[in-house]
């Protein structure tokens, strides 16, 4: 297809099929110039596709087809459907976007190639290298953020595309469903839910949860069908009783059933711990009115009518949601005692909530300016900026995450505006949302009058005050996420913004009393600290230490890559070749031994190795292998008839049982020390063994040794920390043999 001749044969080819039965529904209501356009775009797909097949089997260019309705659906503009009918002619055939600009237009080409470059997270879920995948996934969801903010019709494109290719997924093999219905969960479906496009949100969260958890989905779609004829029964009557008492109050609205969605239902029921039947929203109504102050007229006469159920009523019309989904939610104890979930809403928002920004361009043409629009395409831009902020693949991953999930809760600055903050956001991320400076000399906070500590959690609803400082930075502890201080990934990245703008020396230093602070307490000596930095991928030590100093590298990393570097500190006779297997039918968190059989094995108590620890047996008379940690003295002294008694051994996997470790922590006397130590043991579900503590009274100091019994290295690295925060506490560490 190189010059116009070659293009007018393959657009006006005879045997193209006869594509008006199929552009007729589509066409109602464009004028002639657009749907000529469309027969077209129809008769080049065909072409580009004819010996194209789909994995089910069926010609290729019906995708395309397929595509097309279900955004003519949303009522898009025919820019959009036309490409949407080529978005896959420029990849796969030799059509390209030249000649698409030329016998479209530049603006169709411009769609169809933003379609093109969009492979969104294709290694998602993938195997290889993960922080290679992680970069790979930040660069391709950029890549869409990118889209979106230039042109949003491209992304509207691209759901379009996933969810038709959700529909199909029965003929992929097991393996690519699961990674493309997961990827659907985590990226696609929020994405339509943070565009407002719930028409689209739902489908694809029911495809995705179908193929996910297919025993789960069946469960509850058998008791939606048992029920089906009663509960329509039902839903009628409530239906009529509400219009009648509507109309009498001279409301005029239109009330319908509302569908059920089988992945609302499951979250819904996880979410709440209910049985299907406790389930409000099983059974639901949807009012629809002309403006706001019917809504609330209506939701009187629901009340009125039948007995309100405490706690289950939202006003997402005073305080829309994130997506700027605007609703009234109540729900009812309806006729025969049976609970009902009401949505009262205008038609304009639901518009919104059906469409989102797909109903923009239906004011297009009449040029009236749509500000839900227009705040979502800022909150795309304001993404983009923040790949610029995050150094971390994985934090941007997690930013995105955050921002487009549901799960948000809505608090009140102290002028009585409304900020929306993920759940399990603390005061000094509403800090940090308010102002980056702000967040900076945060020192206190006050919610709803009483001051709290900056690790709470904040809930819908509350006010929130900040206390600041005149002058002052940060505290290098909210950067540590085992304590709390900071949830969402934006306020991390300003603290560590903040950090990486000081002095480089005074980093270096910083990061090495961190660095041998956490290698302390978890009773590492034996690691080479520029091994250390070459795991995290630097060349020179200081840029690594600087990099601890600032907060890029946390404690909980420096934890997890000690434990898998620790070297063999002994070491040992090469062992004779055996034909025997290796120790099989290890359980988690158990021991392999290599070289032998079935072996008896148990914990040496003169270190108490824990899972992650770098560990060696030691064969003993009788008693099976004792598992020592490699650098236990007990194992160094050994003499040389000894020493080929020592064994190479390994953890099997991550563990799920309980290991006994020592801890000792330090600290000046105060009452309620013990009391506070064990609440943050109870708080992780940490069994204590045994306990001794021992005072001086002329010092004023106090010493506590623990027994616990922990999961693995991350745990302990974990409540060191929170113990570490206490008033009065000097040092919590492992203590080693």
């Amino acid at each position: 297809m190189q010059d116009t001749t070659e293009k007018e044969i393959i657009v006006r080819e005879a045997d193209t099929p006869d594509f008006d039965a199929w552009l007729a529904p589509i066409a109602k209501g464009k004028p002639s110039n657009e749907v000529d356009i469309l027969r077209r775009a129809c008769a080049v797909a065909y072409r580009a596709h004819l010996r194209q097949t789909r994995a089910s089997g069926e010609p290729y260019v019906r995708h395309s087809l397929a595509v097309a309705e279900i955004l003519a659906d949303l009522r898009m503009d025919y820019e959009t459907l036309a490409a949407a009918i080529l978005h896959d002619v420029a990849e796969d055939t030799e059509i390209t976007l030249q000649d698409l600009e030329k016998e479209f237009s530049p603006a169709i080409a411009k769609l169809v190639d933003g379609v093109t470059k969009l492979r969104v997270l294709r290694e998602f879920q993938g195997p290889g290298d993960k922080s290679r995948k992680e970069k790979a996934q930040a660069e391709s969801l950029r890549k869409m953020l990118l889209a979106m903010a230039e042109d949003v019709r491209v992304v509207l494109i691209k759901l379009a595309d996933r969810l038709h290719n959700m529909r199909t997924l029965m003929y992929l093999d097991e393996e690519r469903r699961r990674r493309i219905a997961q990827e659907t969960l985590d990226i696609f479906a929020p994405l339509a839910n943070r565009l407002g496009i719930w028409q689209i949100k739902w489908e694809l969260e029911d495809l995705a949860f179908r193929y996910l958890e297919p025993a789960t989905y069946r469960q509850i779609a058998t008791w939606l069908d048992e029920r089906r004829v009663d509960r329509e029964r039902y839903i009628a009557q409530v239906v009529k009783k509400l219009k009648c008492e509507l109309d009498k109050a001279g409301i005029e609205a239109e009330v319908t059933g509302r569908p059920k969605h089988i992945y609302s239902i499951w979250r819904k029921m996880k979410r709440k711990r209910l049985d299907f039947h406790q389930v409000f929203d099983v059974r639901a109504v949807r009012v629809l009115v002309k403006d706001v102050a019917d809504c609330y007229a209506a939701l009187g006469i629901v009340h009125t009518l039948w007995h309100h159920v405490p706690g289950e009523f939202d006003d997402y019309i005073a305080t829309p949601k994130e997506n700027l989904y605007r609703s009234l939610h109540t729900a009812v104890i309806g006729p025969q005692g049976k609970t009902v979930e009401v949505q009262i809403r205008t038609h304009e928002m639901h518009q919104h909530a059906e469409f989102g920004v797909a109903a923009h361009w239906r004011y297009k043409e009449g040029a009236r300016y749509d500000a839900g629009f227009e705040q979502k395409i800022a909150w795309m831009r304001q993404l983009l900026e923040w790949k610029e902020e995050e150094s971390d693949a994985r934090d941007f991953i997690d930013r995105f995450k955050a921002e487009v999930f549901e799960d948000r809760v809505y608090v009140l600055t102290p002028r009585g505006q409304v900020v929306d903050l993920p759940q399990g956001a603390t005061p000094l991320d509403f800090a940090y949302y308010i102002h980056t400076d702000v967040g900076h000399r945060c020192r206190g906070a006050k919610v709803n009058g009483s001051i709290v500590p900056l690790t709470y959690e904040l809930k819908s609803g509350e006010q929130v005050e900040i206390l600041t400082a005149r002058n002052g930075g940060p505290s290098r502890d909210w950067l540590n996420p085992h304590l709390g201080y900071l949830k969402t990934s934006r306020a991390r990245s300003k603290a560590r913004q903040w950090f990486k703008l000081q002095d480089y020396e005074k980093n270096i230093s910083a990061g090495r009393a961190a660095l041998d602070r956490e290698l302390r307490r978890l009773g590492i000596t034996e690691l080479s600290l520029e091994k250390l930095a070459q795991w995290f991928h630097y060349q020179k030590l200081d840029d690594f230490l600087a990099a601890v100093g600032h907060g890029a590298v946390l404690p909980a990393q420096i934890a997890a890559a000690a434990h898998a570097l620790v070297t063999p500190a002994v070491p040992l006779e090469k062992p004779a070749p055996s034909t025997k297997p290796a120790r099989e039918g290890a359980g988690p968190g158990e021991v392999h031994i290599q070289g032998v059989g079935n072996l008896f094995c148990h914990m040496a108590q003169c270190c108490k190795p824990v899972p992650e620890d770098a560990i060696i047996g030691y064969i003993t008379r009788g008693r099976g292998v004792t598992i020592h940690r490699r650098g236990c003295p007990n194992v160094l002294r050994l003499d040389g008839e000894n020493r080929a008694r020592l064994i190479e051994v390994s953890w099997s996997s991550k563990t799920e049982n309980a290991y006994p470790v020592d801890v000792q922590v330090e600290a000046f006397d105060r009452p309620g020390l013990l009391r506070d130590i064990t609440s943050i043991l109870a708080n992780e579900k940490i069994n204590v063994l045994a306990l001794t503590t021992s005072t001086d009274k002329d010092a004023l100091t106090a010493r506590i040794d623990l027994s616990i019994e922990i999961t693995d290295i991350g745990q302990l690295s974990r409540v060191l920390d929170r113990i570490a925060q206490l008033p009065n506490v000097r040092e919590a560490r492992r203590k080693v043999a």
